[in-house]
């Protein structure tokens, strides 16, 4: 017969094992999504089979975070502050030219997965107005030649698509 203590425990290694393997979500997440950009669905499977975790708790957790994404991202990610300074200071104006080089709105990502664009209510530089950020450098004081100029520049970077044509016999 098995006594009180071993009962606490083995009930004390069974949580422990469950905590375990919980505190490899967030990690894993982020390999993740460094891997394919973002939070694939048959990945999330996997990981719950493979942890053992409910699939619904883990999109639970992975949706709690705003950094995880279930949807694929561009290579890069253009973030345009709509803050009261950079609305005041031509926000608008920026995203409508990204939205009209890339056409994207935002929200979205350009076909070939090149760029995202997204909006957010403020970036906290609200010194370097109208400012937006792309892969995490910072670009402030932005005017329409600045503007022009990166767009010119993420435009030379972006991989050429070859058309393949099909012959017919």
């Amino acid at each position: 017969m098995i006594d009180l203590k071993d009962k606490v425990a083995m009930l004390g290694d069974i949580i422990s094992d469950a905590k375990k393997r919980r505190s490899m979500l967030i990690h894993s997440f982020h390999k993740i999504q460094k891997e394919h950009n973002y939070l694939p669905e048959d990945e999330l499977k996997a990981l719950s089979k493979k942890l053992r975790i409910p699939l619904s708790d883990v999109y639970s957790t992975a949706s709690f975070y705003k950094q995880f994404y279930f949807t694929p991202r561009g290579k890069k990610v253009v973030c345009i502050c709509m803050g009261t300074a950079c609305h005041v200071r031509g926000a608008s104006e920026i995203v409508k030219k990204f939205s009209e080089a890339f056409n994207v709105k935002p929200g979205e990502t350009t076909e070939d997965l090149y760029l995202t664009l997204e909006t957010v209510g403020c970036i906290g530089c609200c010194g370097l107005a109208p400012v937006l950020v792309v892969d995490d450098v910072y670009k402030g004081d932005l005017n329409m030649k600045k503007v022009a100029k990166l767009i010119s520049e993420l435009e030379s970077e972006r991989p050429v698509v070859q058309a393949t044509e099909t012959i017919k016999e």
